[in-house]
């Protein structure tokens, strides 16, 4: 299984933001999609850097609430790790437990693409475990 499977069964919507957003917008942004990351582009579509709950969170933690209104920018993770759809599940959970991150990009072409979360990663395990489990039974009545 890999990265392509993920997107072609929760789909491809990326929501994101300019870095110049504030804190707050970014955090609302959050809220109404029901996310806990968004992707923060340049003017030319290209990847700025990504911005987390739990970045908000150590923001608020570090500089009290004053920085809310403070562009996303001062907080947003720069360096961003991203995938492919060609990637297999396994590297992804490799790639996101050694960088302790919840969140990665898909990109193709230097194209957003889609975004996928530890979450989308864990079900696809959980299915394709419950696929291998009921083969297993199949094959052990049949057999």
């Amino acid at each position: 299984m890999n990265v392509a499977t993920i997107l072609s069964e929760k789909g491809s919507d990326i929501i994101s933001a300019n870095p110049d957003d504030s804190l707050l917008d970014i955090a609302k942004t959050l809220r109404k999609h029901r996310i806990g990351c968004v992707v923060l582009t340049d003017n030319k579509g290209g990847i700025a850097g990504i911005v987390s709950e739990r970045d908000i969170v150590r923001a608020i933690a570090d500089a009290g609430s004053d920085v809310l209104s403070a562009p996303v920018s001062r907080c947003m993770t720069k360096k961003v790790v991203t995938c492919s759809r060609s990637e297999t599940i396994d590297a992804i959970m490799a790639a996101m437990t050694d960088g302790r991150f919840r969140h990665m990009p898909v990109v193709e072409d230097e194209v957003l693409i889609g975004v996928i979360s530890i979450g989308d990663v864990v079900r696809l395990r959980i299915a394709e475990a419950e696929l291998e489990a009921a083969a297993m039974r199949d094959y052990i009545a049949t057999g």
